[in-house]
């Protein structure tokens, strides 16, 4: 796996909607900025020796970087994949949306939902919502939440970004009533 670069944002609330947020909310994302294994083959039927020879490797990475970044237990997460001009959106399906991937961030969470994402096509910088949802519960409202992420030089045409995503609480001030309420 041929990394060019991590990034790593942390962002904390501390105001929404003219109110004081207490404690401040976070949010982490540890993006990685990878050479798209399949780029320059032309159409690959079989991406399976690619997903091998990197998604764990991606996962174990970005896992507990974006855990760390956080400073506190997680309570949201999500992931992304955005894939150069040159590549094509299953390649980084491919990566993200396999076990080999998100149980490491399962794990380090203590985490049982399926981690939402996002994946899509683009230039370099390029702006990315990564969906967030509760870690244990998807069904939890407070927490259906997205982070925007850009970054400016990535990916180029031959490579993909790999990013988690990971939210301590749910939305700063968030005040709808379960799901529950509804049913």
């Amino acid at each position: 796996m041929n990394v060019r670069k991590i990034v790593t944002v942390v962002e904390e609330i501390r105001t929404e909607g003219g109110r004081r947020v207490d404690p401040p909310a976070r949010v982490a994302v540890v993006a990685a900025v990878i050479e798209n294994p399949w780029s320059g083959q032309g159409f690959v039927e079989d991406l399976n020796p690619g997903i091998d020879a990197h998604a764990s490797d991606l996962g174990a990475l970005l896992a507990p970087a974006v855990l760390d970044a956080l400073a506190e237990p997680a309570e949201a997460y999500g992931k992304a994949a955005i894939v150069g001009l040159d590549g094509e959106i299953e390649h980084g399906s491919a990566l993200i949306h396999t076990l080999k991937f998100g149980d490491h961030f399962r794990k380090a969470a203590d985490a049982t939902t399926l981690l939402p994402a996002v994946e899509k096509r683009g230039p370099a910088g390029i702006v990315f919502d990564i969906p967030l949802k509760h870690i244990t519960d998807a069904t939890i409202r407070s927490h259906h939440q997205t982070v925007e992420v850009r970054i400016s030089d990535a990916p180029h045409p031959d490579e993909i970004v790999v990013a988690l995503a990971a939210a301590a609480q749910g939305r700063p001030q968030q005040r709808l009533a379960p799901l529950s309420t509804e049913q």
